[in-house]
């Protein structure tokens, strides 16, 4: 073996050795974390990048009237988009970070990421930095799907997995690739607890658990067997699990995918099976998610900055509906629920009174949506 081989080698071992060391060290943290009780006086809006301006527009239309007179005030912080990240050479620049911060939840619009492939820095998702920065360890996303009695909450977890060090990975050269997955006790247990809690708090009598444990034993079997562990303290739910490959093929399986109830899974998995939920509810703009941790929350809608409108000039078709739903589960989360349920009738409405956006010119505008729900939450 080559001395510059073997220097790759050395090189590669001491990065193992640094990331092992760093997520040993965020597992202690996590279980020395204590819990926030937060009250909620502001709520950040940043517009991203793409169709984001439009869409976000369009949820701060929607807040200025349900919000109106309430104690609540709503912080624009601008210039968070792809153009000013990489002439930062930053992910979330450093000024961006602290106004984020200084807010007690986050309403985002899509940002982009740069490819690989592209010949601008290499930046790691914002979504994946704000929710590895923010401590934001539960992405939520409901879907539901009435006429087939469809009614699921994903707990997708969100700090951990490949997402979590898949920006650190190490190549050897030409050679070979490795880039690295992690799980954690604490970090489980916490995103098991909180889907085990909210299905008790809602009625829910079912828990499904998505991993590859047959495949990736040490962590997806880790994660099995720690929310086996904490479904146990709650024998009033079922729980059952299943792999990744079979719940994507149960999601479209109309004889029992109306079974499922709550599903938790690591961050890979999460990601893809919720976007498959998504795409049979109507697509993935009709869904919005929460990121969800101890003392601050992030909403945001589930579909990317769609560059390709951008470039067709179809901005003005922008769905709004994905973020709009996010801007529910804010409402919910804030503490105004009959402002949610408010705005979900409107959504709900626009649906069912052929007001559809497609993204494409044979559909209605984002303004034409707007507009219908602003008159109906009045």
């Amino acid at each position: 073996m080559s001395n510059n081989r073997e220097a790759e080698i050395i090189e590669a071992v001491n990065k193992f050795e640094e990331l092992l060391r760093t997520q040993i060290e965020r597992n202690e943290n996590i279980k020395n974390q204590p819990k926030e009780n937060k009250e909620f006086k502001v709520i950040g809006i940043c517009d991203g990048d793409g169709i984001g301006p439009t869409i976000t527009n369009s949820a701060r239309k929607v807040l200025d009237v349900l919000l109106q007179g309430e104690d609540i005030e709503i912080k624009e912080i601008k210039g968070f988009n792809i153009e000013n990240r990489l002439e930062a050479g930053e992910t979330v620049p450093a000024d961006i970070l602290a106004e984020i911060k200084k807010c007690d939840v986050l309403l985002k619009g899509p940002t982009t990421t740069p490819s690989s492939e592209s010949s601008t820095p290499n930046l790691e998702s914002a979504n994946v930095f704000l929710r590895k920065t923010l401590d934001l360890y539960a992405n939520l996303r409901p879907v539901i799907i009435p006429e087939k009695k469809i009614d699921w909450t994903f707990f997708r977890e969100n700090t951990e997995g490949e997402y979590a060090l898949g920006s650190q990975g190490i190549e050897i050269k030409d050679s070979l690739a490795f880039d690295f997955k992690v799980t954690t006790e604490e970090g489980t247990k916490r995103i098991a607890r909180l889907a085990f809690e909210y299905a008790k708090a809602n009625g829910k009598k079912k828990v499904s658990i998505i991993t590859k444990a047959n495949i990736m034993k040490k962590t997806d079997g880790k994660f099995l067997k720690l929310c086996k562990e904490v479904g146990s303290e709650y024998p009033e739910i079922s729980v059952d699990s299943w792999y990744v490959d079979i719940m994507a093929a149960n999601l479209i399986n109309d004889e029992i995918n109306k079974d499922f109830e709550v599903l938790i899974l690591p961050n890979l998995y999460g990601d893809i099976i919720t976007d498959e939920a998504a795409q049979l509810q109507g697509g993935v703009g009709t869904a919005g998610s929460a990121n969800i941790g101890n003392g601050f929350a992030m909403f945001e809608a589930i579909h990317g900055s769609a560059p390709r409108m951008v470039e067709e000039g179809l901005t003005e078709y922008a769905n709004p509906s994905s973020i709009l739903r996010a801007v529910v589960m804010m409402l919910r989360h804030i503490g105004y629920a009959s402002k949610a349920i408010l705005l979900e009738h409107a959504l709900d409405g626009a649906s069912s009174e052929g007001i559809i956006v497609t993204g494409l010119p044979s559909g209605r505008k984002c303004e034409e949506i707007t507009n219908y729900i602003l008159k109906n939450i009045k």
